[in-house]
């Protein structure tokens, strides 16, 4: 599944633990409901459109999708409609809310996504420096930056690059192929199951998240409370969740720069200790209790 459909199924099951029937639906669909979640609120304009002419006075929270944020915000008509009709705006992180009007300010709410730990965690391999990257293959990720990083390392590095996701289109999974084909220090395993993919992101020594726009990355959860060190692109999605003077930090695109933290990385533990000692103070903050506490906040203004 893509992410927008993991998260609506994680919500589903975090509401209903508080209690709540629910039903996901990839349009508006007619029934006596109380409260409408869009996720996304482009694509969601329609449903958001129909449930308020259809359950007049019934609440709406739109949850603003990387996409809404970085492509449609101030470009798409249908975006600024459904944010208007919108009770409540919901970010995943910070930073989100200073692309928004002034108008809507008042209307926000960030609810961080959270996280299990594995246990037990998986013993790190010795023989190779095992750094993970994890997500779909899409442009916006920009996939095979790692990959290309990792090209640039000294012969004697024992980096080895594990890529997991579904590559969206053949062109990218072709690129996956030729890369791995070529770089011996790359593996392109595809997708896996959510437990394995948790897995091996809990046994990597690293991970890295290179993408150029996102709207709250859940897999910068599961390293932070997995307390796996964490290198990233320079966006606001990552600045809000790690913090603007967070070490392991590179401009978007910069391979250069990748490498070099990467190299540092493996030869200095220390560095790789400092990376994780600067994502703790986030870690509570990302536990399964803190967010079903605070979607028993957002729906309790409504009364619900």
């Amino acid at each position: 599944m893509l992410g927008n459909s993991v998260t609506a199924g994680r919500w589903r099951e975090l509401l209903c633990n508080l209690g709540h029937r629910v039903t996901v639906a990839t349009r508006c669909v007619d029934g006596p409901f109380d409260l409408l979640v869009a996720l996304h609120a482009r694509k969601s304009h329609h449903s958001v459109v129909q449930f308020r002419k259809n359950r007049v006075g019934k609440p709406i929270i739109i949850a603003m999708t990387g996409t809404d944020l970085h492509c449609d915000l101030g470009v798409s008509a249908k975006v600024d409609e459904s944010l208007k009709i919108a009770d409540r705006i919901l970010l995943l992180e910070p930073k989100a809310g200073f692309k928004l009007p002034s108008k809507y300010q008042r209307k926000l709410r960030v609810i961080y996504q959270s996280a299990n730990t594995v246990v037990p965690k998986p013993k790190p391999l010795t023989r190779w420096f095992e750094v993970t990257v994890i997500g779909h293959l899409r442009s916006v990720k920009d996939p095979f930056r790692t990959a290309y990083a990792s090209s640039q390392l000294p012969d004697d590095s024992r980096i080895r690059i594990v890529q997991i996701g579904r590559a969206l289109n053949r062109s990218m999974e072709k690129t996956a192929r030729m890369i791995a084909a070529r770089n011996p220090r790359y593996r392109f395993l595809g997708p896996l199951s959510h437990s394995e993919t948790q897995r091996r992101l809990a046994r990597s020594r690293l991970t890295v998240l290179s993408s150029k726009s996102e709207g709250g990355p859940a897999v910068l959860s599961e390293a932070i409370v997995n307390r796996v060190p964490v290198l990233a692109s320079r966006i606001d999605a990552t600045e809000g969740i790690l913090g603007e003077s967070y070490p392991g930090m590179f401009r978007v695109g910069d391979t250069q720069r990748l490498t070099e933290l990467l190299h540092r990385a493996e030869m200095e533990p220390s560095f790789g200790r400092q990376l994780i000692k600067s994502t703790q103070v986030m870690k509570p903050r990302l536990q399964p209790e803190y967010e079903i506490k605070a979607w028993k906040q957002l729906v309790g203004e409504f009364g619900i």
